[in-house]
């Protein structure tokens, strides 16, 4: 012990943020591991055959299943996600009702991302006429279950938000929907349809849990050479001091 004395405060200090640091390090790990897990799941689901609405009804995980729509649109109450960037620019996300004629049930479609270069005009866009026959995909935000809040302001339409809760248009609406949020696939009737699965991708938690390991290496050779230095200084205090003294 006497060749190392790191001091008091020191070892307060690192005995405090190395197991934070270290943990953090494995807590990006985990992540890194649920996001190979979730896009594996992704990819699985995203080259299956579309199912119908009634199978995804009835379907106990309907994250990122593609499906078949048959109906229509109505462009009377559109939401426009608002701060949405894509290509490092901002817009909003266009999500219009779907009328599915084969289930009888409405479902909550976005049909993609429109730039909004100026916040004093209102986006321009417009919607299919007639009957459609599409594909989406059911999008469910990784890591929590979907319930997106309503916007409290209400407001004429198209109404921009920032989140919606598509049981609550339902309700204000007084129809049957499904509480789910599809997305359409690349086609005549969607804008810019390319979303990301994840915000960060496997290999970005990858990297900062070897900076958060890094800064705990760093942390703790500093704590080492501080030590050692210290015991090294008292050590040569000590040999001064004898070497002085009167025989």
């Amino acid at each position: 012990m006497s060749r190392f004395r790191p001091g008091l405060l020191p070892s307060l200090l690192v005995a405090a943020l190395l197991p934070l640091l270290v943990g953090l390090g494995f807590w990006q790990l985990s992540r890194a591991e649920e996001k190979r897990l979730l896009l594996a799941s992704y990819e699985v689901r995203r080259v299956a055959e579309p199912i119908s609405i009634d199978e995804l009804e009835r379907s106990a995980d309907p994250a990122y299943r593609r499906v078949t729509l048959h109906g229509h649109f109505d462009d009377r109450h559109s939401l426009l996600l608002d701060n949405r960037i894509h290509a490092g620019r901002v817009g909003v996300e266009l999500l219009q009702p779907f009328y599915d004629q084969a289930s009888g049930l409405w479902l909550l479609v976005n049909r993609g991302w429109l730039p909004w270069p100026d916040r004093r005009v209102p986006p321009a866009f417009d919607t299919p006429e007639g009957a459609q026959a599409l594909r989406a995909w059911v999008y469910v935000p990784p890591g929590a279950n979907f319930r997106l809040q309503a916007d409290p302001s209400g407001g004429a339409w198209p109404r921009l938000v920032t989140a919606v809760d598509p049981r609550g248009l339902w309700k204000q609406l007084g129809r049957g929907g499904l509480p789910l949020e599809l997305r359409l696939e690349p086609g005549p009737a969607a804008y810019v349809a390319d979303w990301p699965v994840v915000a960060m991708s496997p290999e970005k938690h990858t990297g900062y849990a070897v900076q958060w390991f890094a800064m705990a290496a760093a942390l703790g050779g500093l704590f080492i050479y501080l030590g050692v230095h210290n015991a090294r200084g008292n050590s040569h205090g000590r040999q001064h001091e004898s070497s002085h003294r009167p025989a």
